[in-house]
């Protein structure tokens, strides 16, 4: 059995696979076979379709915010808040509509007849559309057998730690269609939740502030924005590991989601404060703090470039002229530099690289982001403390102050803990947090040895125990409990 390995792209998103001469035959399912390199393989035939729940999530989520808006800016248009109106109408059109874009991208539509769909993304209905469309290929698979199309090799990781030999999973039509539409919901989950609820969100809580009552669907649409801006920021963190991770199958047990949801939760909801609090206080002076937080965030990546005198990555996309790869990468450290305004994106830009990723990311990008994160936060607070209005005469100032600072320690707290014990590859670290910590308190022992933070260590692989393998199979390779944070 020849195997061959090619690129596989789907709209941005590099996948593995494998072209098998139509002339071999098919391995019986559980079967064992000999790489090149003379490892032991475990074949596994047509995994087990999962069902979209990440698709039918973002979704929701989309629909919800989308309506909720709808009806607030219809309150705001009968009570003659002409400002609040159209800003609210902004931060919901502007994520829409690139939203429908980034599905009809993903999707290659534009050169299909499909004129239905087209037109469900002209209303701003393309994601639901997209969800019924996963739905049904959902419902239908599993009835009849289906050719692979793929087949893609990953190696287990069992608390933390890599077991076993490399095992291949065969995907077939629908699981590689049901795998596009989670790829692209991703996508669009991160655009709606850093380009449309983030400001959005801080909008609402400024308004609330400044007309000191709430409204019940006010209320309702920044607990929605909440929600949405939580999801994609668990949706950066997991795609980070994924992509840090590519050859090992990776599962994030619920610890894990918990630790991550209160680390996410607790760092957007304390730096949205600080921004509307502070804006408050010094209502102009918050626009130089925010563009300065944006072009820091959007000339990093491309002074990187420069600096490395790197040429731009090819076969972004096979019609894209050098002027569309320009903003196609403008686009996206755009949407980096309004990831990291309000929280750590996870992931570094590369853009000499054909995925835009840094594969080595260090611990030191991750520290030095939330040491100043951290100070630029308390001057805000300590500002906005000095210069505060009377509207807070009923308001506890040096608690409110004290709570804030405190919940973003927790935040990076939370995320400390998630690295140290419920990372799914924690073992792979070559230093983790406690020796990071060590580090800094012991800086003589530090000097003394060359830090690579972050690299994986070589391991020999061990001889793999057939007889557990063909017993502990797995047949979920797109697992949607990974997919759907």
């Amino acid at each position: 059995m020849t195997i061959r390995s090619t690129p596989w792209s789907r709209g941005g998103e590099m996948m593995d696979e494998a072209v098998v001469d139509s002339c071999i035959t098919e391995l019986p399912q559980g079967a064992v076979a000999s790489s090149e390199n003379g490892d032991v393989v475990l074949v596994i035939n047509h995994s087990r379709v999962t069902p979209p729940l990440s698709v039918l999530w973002a979704t929701v989520l989309y629909c919800a915010e989308f309506i909720c808006a709808a009806v607030l800016c219809s309150i705001y248009h009968n009570n003659g808040d002409k400002i609040w109106m159209g800003l609210t109408i902004t931060f919901v059109l502007v994520p829409s509509v690139l939203t429908q874009l980034t599905l009809t991208f993903v999707h290659r539509d534009l050169g299909r007849d499909r004129p239905l769909v087209l037109f469900m993304h002209l209303l701003l209905l393309g994601p639901l559309i997209r969800c019924v469309e996963a739905l049904v290929i959902y419902c239908k698979a599993g009835r009849k057998e289906e050719p692979y199309v793929t087949i893609t090799r990953k190696r287990k990781l069992k608390n933390g730690k890599a077991v076993g030999s490399p095992m291949e999973w065969e995907i077939g039509h629908s699981e590689r269609k049901l795998a596009v539409h989670r790829n692209a919901f991703k996508r669009t989950a991160i655009i709606q939740a850093f380009l449309g609820s983030t400001p959005q969100l801080t909008l609402q809580l400024y308004a609330a502030i400044q007309e000191k009552y709430l409204l019940s669907t006010r209320v309702v649409l920044m607990a929605i924005s909440l929600i949405s801006i939580t999801y994609g920021a668990l949706v950066c963190s997991v795609l980070a590991i994924q992509i840090r991770y590519d050859d090992y199958k990776v599962r994030l047990k619920p610890a894990a989601y918990l630790c991550m949801v209160l680390w996410r939760g607790l760092e957007i909801t304390t730096r949205i404060a600080s921004l509307v609090l502070f804006s408050t206080a010094l209502t102009f002076w918050v626009i130089p703090v925010g563009l300065a937080n944006l072009f820091i965030f959007f000339f990093q990546p491309w002074v990187e470039f420069w600096v490395r005198k790197a040429s731009m990555p090819e076969n972004i996309e096979k019609n894209f002229s050098k002027l569309g790869t320009t903003v196609v990468l403008c686009m996206v450290t755009l949407l980096y530099a309004c990831i990291n305004i309000f929280c750590w994106s996870a992931v570094q830009l590369n853009l000499a690289d054909h995925d835009l990723i840094e594969k080595q990311p260090r611990w030191s990008h991750l520290a030095i982001y939330y040491t100043f994160r951290f100070f630029e936060n308390v001057v805000l607070i300590i500002l906005w403390f000095s210069f505060q209005s009377d509207f807070y005469v009923y308001v506890c100032v040096p608690l409110l102050v004290v709570q804030l600072i405190v919940c973003y320690g927790l935040a990076v707290l939370f995320m400390l803990l998630f690295y140290q014990f419920c990372h799914p590859a924690r073992k792979l670290f070559k230093h983790n947090v406690e020796d990071c910590l060590r580090c800094v308190c012991c800086q003589k022992k530090g000097q003394s040895q060359p830090q690579d933070d972050g690299v994986l260590v070589p391991e020999d692989l061990q001889q793999p125990d057939l007889t557990t393998q063909l017993g502990e199979r797995e047949t979920d390779i797109l697992d949607d409990t990974t997919e759907a944070a």
